[in-house]
């Protein structure tokens, strides 16, 4: 599993998704890592891309096939320079490859998720081809995919995290020698009377047996008195400000994305216009998706 390549990596980052941030955590072999996600996640958008365009023909199907994985691309190179940076200024500890190899996994997963739901989309294309109605299919179909791409993108950088790569290397506090006192010799106390009469000490009394503890159960320690009370939680420590910067560079993923994909359009082609390349830009992709709920309901 671990030498997975081309379109199985992505049964590795499902199955033993571990074994990933580890290779993240160790900047071990990324280059190859990444180049296995970039293709497998351009092969995956590629196929998606071409069942969105087939609702209008095959010179759009070809068309949206190569505009899908670009949309994804372009936003890619111009996010990814905002996340690294962000890394910097707040003191994590984060290499370009690491970056990137953290967006590509959630990238590869979006895009196998899309491909995943291809069929669906076809099914409805075939049974029920409105074109408001599966305009809409899609779009909730990569956002969804998008979601969770990006839950395992927010999972790894909480393992990397853990490793102490999101915040600035501590300095190792060097524990101060303890001062040395003088040995103080303690008499053992002899029985002096007994001593002076020639007669050997008393045996002292045995000690009495310790006390049975009571049953704690766990999770509780008990008090000076005996009783259980429950123990003292560790402090939660606050999440890096580079963990928090995190949910605002999604943000902004997501921001650009969409205009990206607006800018690009037309993915899907209207049934009522004839092929084109380009359209002009006029609008923006939230107003038109509410432009087509208020023609859909």
């Amino acid at each position: 599993m671990a030498n997975a390549s081309g379109l199985l990596v992505i049964e590795r980052i499902l199955r033993d998704r571990q074994s990933i941030w580890q290779q993240v955590v160790e900047d071990r072999s990324l280059s190859k890592l990444t180049g296995q996600m970039m293709v497998s996640s351009m092969i995956a958008l590629a196929c998606y891309g071409a069942v969105l365009g087939s609702f209008h023909s095959v010179l759009m199907a070809l068309t949206s096939a190569v505009k899908l994985p670009l949309l994804f691309l372009v936003t890619l190179a111009i996010c990814l320079p905002t996340l690294y940076l962000f890394n910097l200024v707040f003191g994590a500890r984060l290499s370009v490859r690491q970056s990137l190899a953290l967006v590509m996994v959630a990238l590869t997963v979006t895009a196998m998720l899309a491909l995943a739901f291809a069929p669906i989309a076809l099914f409805f294309l075939i049974t029920a081809p409105d074109y408001s109605f599966f305009k809409l299919l899609n779009v909730v179909i990569l956002a969804l995919s998008a979601l969770v791409g990006l839950r395992f993108l927010t999972g790894g950088m909480r393992v990397l995290n853990e490793h102490g790569l999101l915040a600035p290397a501590a300095k190792a506090d060097v524990p101060a020698e303890a001062p040395v006192s003088p040995a103080v010799t303690v008499a053992e106390p002899v029985a002096v009377g007994a001593a002076a009469n020639g007669t050997p000490p008393a045996s002292a009394p045995p000690a009495p047996a310790p006390a049975a503890q009571p049953a704690v159960p766990p999770g509780y320690m008990l008090t000076p008195i005996g009783h259980p009370r429950p123990a003292p939680r560790p402090v939660k420590q606050p999440a890096p400000p580079s963990m928090t910067l995190l949910y605002v560079w999604i943000l902004l993923f997501g921001f650009v994305g969409t205009q990206l994909a607006w800018t690009l359009r037309p993915f899907f082609g209207s049934p009522g216009m004839k092929f084109s390349l380009y359209r002009e830009i006029d609008g923006n992709f939230y107003a038109e998706i509410f432009r087509t709920l208020s023609h859909l309901f």
